[in-house]
């Protein structure tokens, strides 16, 4: 959901009035063609101050200090030179010649030549020593870290300050600057500062961070903002070979196979400080890859990285990003330990790549001192705190950040705190700040009430006819210790109110030790997910699809009632126990649940009442959450999920039909293969021990939507094959545009590939045969199901199209051989 946060406030916002540094320049490199030099090297004369144009030939450039001239270079032409009569100068339009001294210049044409070339000797000698360099050669050490971090408007323009969205925040625009990196108009709408000892060991490869201090304006309050936030903090080591932002895994400038995907040139040395440095300049051997442009710095005698400056190119297949902008600067310590002390980074969030497009800067700033090195701290040192909030650290006084904080705020930065206070008590920013919450988060706020989720409030199936939903549920902030939530649809066809009804209270905030309890009668789709749980408002979508192929008319009507308890005793280590209650039935005349009673298969019965005692086991390492209430948010990041479910049924137990056991697995790894993507294997696997009618089975899932669903299968119908043992596997591979960037006319789509094959093997028992009366007549896929899919995504960004065929058991009756589905997102 933070995606559509995100491009809500690309639509929303802005204007301008410039202040202005000592020296700005911006403009465009052309060669005698009129055609765009890429990549040109851009520098003030006299100083190490400078910039790489991007592929289309277009840079910026500011300085604090003043500068007369302009020195542009760039390989194949001779340099040139370009007074600056004004402080100020936009809008240049330089153009390089050929060179014509060919023993003075080393002309590379096109791609530059990976023999004989003294950048790529250096570059050898930056993998050789890079284990050698930085934290890594320490044992344990800790640091402090200072951290900001700020959203802000950008492209601001009179016509867009005069809009009459903005009338009556005329204020806001008092607070406009400048950003010395793009030289666009912005204006700060969020900030917040931390500061924290960070505390690492490389014998045990553990990170522990302590927050002290905490501070923040504008949308802190958010849990969709506050999310996309923690995914600014990813953190990265430009030495590895991939570097992974907004879930992309982009080639690293100083990675192993850099040789393939960048152009190098030893581009001039200079003494940084007091080390002598090569400046090498580097940019991408191809468009549309998840490559930078930019230029390093790296000591003569260490082959350490002094200073980078690095930028995502708009060729990168990536949406809603515009730039990716990073600067890295390394501090000397005892003569030749290199240490990262200074870290920026800088995105630009928009609809388009256009370069006057409006948009939203997201800026990270992280500062590090006084670094101790082997002082070593016990393993239970390290060990993730599962749920720990000290408001303390959000109560420091204006005196304390005065004091502590490593980089004084601009007058812009302090003016935003009360700029933002103001602007809350403001009538129609209210209105837009409650929109987006909206969008955001599915739920309208009224009080200590949410309406919602209203995107679930319309739905179709062949039982129910148009079905109507109306819910909410109590909110009285992110960190609330207990929540109510229901409610309650209705379906014009078969003439009946439905509800659904649960509540939850975490009595121990430290180990996440939450009661919970529900009751829900409703309609459902047995069947459309094998590893499920018992969460009474947990509705399938193919409950109630709007757009469906074939019948769905196979319903079940069920009255589940349950209670719980889990806690969550180490970091993302979750146990949950809890009984369970329910009763189903058949939704139509046109399915049915019957099953033999007696053992002449004389009696039937057509409904199921079923008592179940279950233990789960959910690990989820990596993930990472937002708030700490009794409802948490995920942080959109890839991480591993194991999922252990055994469930006991009790016989006689209030009028309870079956004993049994069950016991279902699951396990879901993503792979993040460098440049090629990321891969996903699922597994799923469960047996049931005793007899059980087709209402307790294990049905195979099938997807009669026009909706991709993960974890089913595209071409089965419901029901078509049912199990009480089964075994899942499921690979699928999203290529990130990889191969499409490789094909000239598509590289502009920007559209990425996806691949995937799947199968099932189930088998029935004879006893289970046997008390079945339910007029279906079983099948299981003993000869193991299968089926494979290409799909393209990322068209107009947000639309992906999946193809499916089925491998085997054609000759079934209605089989579907082959299927379409289509999904919707917003996806960097």
């Amino acid at each position: 959901m933070k995606k559509i946060i995100i491009f809500s406030l690309l639509c929303v916002f802005l204007q301008a009035s410039a202040l202005f540094a000592q020296t700005k320049v911006s403009g465009i490199i052309v060669d005698k063609m009129n055609q765009p030099v890429p990549f040109a090297n851009v520098v003030f004369k006299g100083a190490s101050e400078g910039t790489v144009a991007n592929e289309e030939g277009r840079f910026y450039l500011e300085s604090t200090k003043k500068y007369t001239a302009l020195l542009v270079a760039s390989v194949g032409f001779s340099d040139r030179e370009i007074t600056l009569a004004n402080a100020v100068s936009y809008n240049f339009r330089i153009q390089l010649n050929e060179a014509e001294n060919l023993k003075e210049v080393v002309i590379f044409t096109g791609k530059t030549s990976k023999k004989d070339n003294p950048a790529l000797d250096i570059l050898r000698k930056i993998w050789e020593r890079k284990r050698k360099n930085g934290l890594s050669q320490f044992d344990q050490y800790q640091m402090e870290k200072y951290e900001k971090v700020e959203f802000d408007m950008n492209t601001i323009d009179s016509a867009f300050m005069k809009s009459k969205i903005f009338k009556g925040m005329e204020f806001i625009f008092d607070q406009v600057d400048t950003s010395r990196v793009t030289g666009k108009t912005y204006l700060p709408i969020f900030i917040n500062e931390s500061l924290s000892d960070v505390y690492g060991s490389n014998k045990l490869n553990k990170v522990k961070e302590k927050l002290k201090a905490n501070k923040n304006s504008g949308f802190s309050n958010n849990q969709q903002i506050m999310s996309f936030v923690k995914d600014l903090y990813s953190d990265y080591d430009i030495y590895n070979n991939y570097l992974t932002f907004f879930d992309k895994s982009f080639t690293s400038p100083l990675s192993k196979t850099g040789i393939d995907v960048y152009n190098y040139v030893l581009k001039d040395s200079a003494y940084i400080g007091e080390k002598w440095c090569y400046n090498i300049v580097f940019y991408p051997r191809r468009k549309n890859e998840l490559t930078f442009k930019g230029d390093f710095w790296v000591n003569d005698s260490t082959f350490a990285i002094k200073k980078i400056n690095m930028a995502v190119t708009k060729s990168a297949n990536i949406n809603w990003v515009k730039e990716i902008y990073i600067e890295q600067e390394f501090d000397v310590q005892n003569d030749s330990i290199f240490l990262l002390t200074r870290d920026y980074m800088m995105s630009d969030f928009a609809l388009n790549k256009k370069e006057e497009s409006k948009g939203v800067y997201g800026k990270r700033t992280t500062l590090y001192d006084n670094h101790v090195f082997n002082k070593e701290k016990p393993a239970a040192f390290y060990r993730e705190e599962v749920s720990f909030i000290d408001n303390e650290v959000y109560n420091k006084s204006e005196e304390y950040w005065r004091e502590n904080r490593y980089e004084k705020l601009t007058k812009d930065e302090i003016g935003v705190y009360k700029m933002l206070d103001t602007l809350k008590t403001v009538k129609k920013f209210q209105q837009i700040y409650n929109l987006v919450q909206i969008l955001g988060s599915g739920y309208v706020q009224v009080g200590h009430f949410d309406y919602g989720p209203i995107f679930s409030s319309f739905g179709f199936n062949e039982v129910e006819g148009v079905r109507l939903r109306t819910g909410g549920r109590t909110y009285f902030g992110p960190n609330d210790t207990w929540r109510l939530q229901g409610y309650t649809a209705y379906g014009f066809k078969d003439d009946k109110f439905k509800y659904g009804l649960s509540g939850k209270w975490m009595v121990d905030k430290k180990k996440r030790i939450i009661l919970s309890g529900g009751n829900r009668r409703d309609v459902e789709q047995i069947g459309a997910s094998l590893t499920t749980t018992n969460d009474i408002l947990g509705r399938s979508f193919a409950s109630s699809s709007v757009f469906s192929s074939g019948s769905n008319g196979k319903l079940t009507n069920i009255n589940l009632t349950n209670v719980g308890v889990e806690m969550e005793p180490v970091k993302n280590l979750t146990f949950q126990t809890g009984f369970s209650y329910r009763t189903l039935e058949a939704a139509s005349d046109a399915f049915s649940l019957d099953y033999y009673t007696d053992a002449a298969r004389t009696v039937t019965k057509s409904d199921v009442k079923q008592s179940e005692v279950n233990f789960q086991v959910e690990y989820t390492p990596n993930r990472k959450t937002i708030g700490y209430g009794v409802e948490r948010d995920n942080v959109d990041s890839p991480f591993s999920r194991f999922y252990l479910n055994y469930s006991h049924g009790f016989k006689g137990l209030l009028d309870s039909d079956f004993q049994y056991e069950k016991i279902q697995l699951y396990y879901k790894q993503p792979i993040i293969i460098g440049p090629l993507g990321r891969t996903n294997i699922i597994m799923e696997v469960g047996k049931t021990f005793g007899t059980i009618p087709l209402g307790l089975m294990s049905v195979i899932p099938g997807n009669q939507t026009y909706f991709t669903i993960e974890n089913t299968f595209s071409n089965l119908n419901f029901y078509e094959f049912v199990t009480d043992q089964y075994a899942t596997l499921e690979w699928n591979h999203n290529f990130s545009g990889r191969l499409f960037a490789r094909i000239p006319f598509m590289r502009k789509l920007n559209w990425r590939e996806i691949i995937g094959v799947k199968g099932v093997y189930g088998t029935i028992s004879d006893e289970n045969r046997a008390i079945n009366a339910s007029g279906l007549v079983y099948s299981a896929p003993e000869k193991v199901y299968w089926e494979y899919s290409a799909g393209i995504g990322n068209i107009f960004k947000v639309f992906r199209i999946d193809f499916a065929w089925r491998g085997n058991y054609l000759n079934a009756p209605d089989t579907q051989r082959f299927s379409i589905k289509g999904s919707f997102g917003f996806y960097f």
